[in-house]
């Protein structure tokens, strides 16, 4: 009896239960963007770590008027302390005086000489206490935590030069068919422009791994093997075409041969269906569907979790968002689908053509919209889970 197709959640659990993450290095905190943190990271001193102006005016104490006597500026702070009723004039981001309870605004000032008088009273809400971002030995960011330009500046300003991150996995792309022509300038009436290991480059682009792609294999089963031996050091190995159970489907055959063993096959979604995961001594193999749009469906779904997983991401597998239908959407069949939408700025437009050889529909959408099994009929507004695509926002 034919096993029926997995579920996708128990197809990525089963995958991710396959991968462990590689091992760590460290990098200079400015080359760590994108990758994933290995450990916990604590700050090393405290931010602020002295009570600051949040705005430019006068750092004052007492009730006023006051006797302005001296000057805090941004790595020049004042030198002494405010008595009651004195005043020191102060930057945005200066250290405020010792003594100092209130700053005043600058357009709320009156001042003559030396003497300052206010419009409207001072407020200590114009203070950034110390340490009201965090404190030494606070925890930063967690392990498994993607770096990107807003945590550089994090770790930088928790005293941090070096990140301990995960190690860069070593992704090979391959893609099989006789039919498939490496030049696209080149291909002949009986050939189609190999298209899928260049689309799944661009999307691997997002994430932290070196890729290593090749020109389309033979459909030869002896040429399938030769193709996977030189790529034996990859830690994941990715083939594109060739998956399901045609005359000339020969990735399954061709990993038996080369000593790979199947983990499971065959994924209860549309398009997508006839994925194939195996594994070979210490590398995961993912054989994908070869049209187009089933490989990027796949590859979004099991190639990208398993990167991130390898370069130790805490989450690896990417969340829907919730979005708003901006037309009615028809009751869900018996497969469990992801329907390319565009998005208009409000609300999604699920496109007409959803055929899974389709590219122009592919690459003209913002979101996969995730439609359950037998899912109910949908009116505009109604909020739906999509994956969004847009702009290649795989990371």
């Amino acid at each position: 009896m034919k096993t029926p197709p997995i579920p996708l959640e128990e197809a990525q659990s089963l995958l991710l239960e396959l991968v462990k993450p590689l091992g760590t290095e460290t990098l200079g905190v400015d080359d760590a963007l994108g990758r994933y943190l290995a450990k916990p990271l604590a700050a090393r001193r405290t931010q602020p770590s002295a009570d600051l102006s949040a705005m430019d005016g006068y750092a004052v104490a007492g009730n006023g008027p006051w006797r302005i006597v001296g000057e805090s500026r941004c790595g020049a702070p004042f030198d002494g302390s405010l008595t009651s009723d004195q005043a020191a004039r102060i930057s945005t981001g200066a250290i405020m005086p010792r003594g100092a309870d209130a700053v005043l605004l600058q357009e709320d000032a009156a001042r003559e000489g030396d003497t300052l008088s206010a419009n409207d009273r001072p407020h200590a809400r114009h203070i950034r206490r110390r340490g009201f971002d965090f404190a030494e030995g606070d925890t930063l960011l967690h392990a498994g935590s993607r770096i990107g330009a807003a945590a550089i500046a994090l770790a930088r300003s928790g005293g941090h030069a070096t990140l301990e991150v995960g190690t860069m996995p070593r992704l090979a792309l391959l893609e099989g068919g006789d039919e498939l022509a490496s030049d696209p300038s080149q291909c002949t009436e009986h050939q189609i422009p190999a298209s899928n290991a260049a689309m799944l480059r661009a999307m691997a682009s997002h994430v932290p791994c070196s890729v290593a792609v090749e020109d389309p294999i033979p459909d030869r089963i002896d040429a399938l093997v030769e193709a996977f031996e030189r790529h034996s050091d990859a830690d994941l190995l990715v083939v594109s075409g060739g998956a399901s159970v045609g005359d000339h489907d020969l990735v399954r055959p061709a990993l038996e041969r080369a000593g790979a063993q199947i983990a499971f096959w065959r994924v209860a979604m549309k398009p997508g269906k006839p994925l194939m995961v195996a594994q070979r001594d210490r590398q995961l193999v993912l054989g994908l569907p070869g049209n187009p749009v089933s490989s990027f469906v796949t590859g979004l779904h099991f190639m990208l979790p398993a990167v991130r997983k390898l370069a130790g991401a805490a989450h690896p597998v990417a969340k829907p968002l919730l979005l708003p239908l901006a037309e009615e959407l028809a009751g869900g069949g018996p497969r469990r689908e992801f329907l390319r939408a565009r998005w208009d700025g409000e609300a999604l437009h699920p496109l007409g053509q959803q055929d899974s050889s389709a590219l122009e529909a592919l690459a003209g959408a913002d979101a996969l919209i995730d439609r359950p099994i037998d899912g109910e009929r949908l009116r505009a507004g109604s909020l739906v889970p999509a994956y969004w695509i847009g702009n290649g926002a795989f990371a």
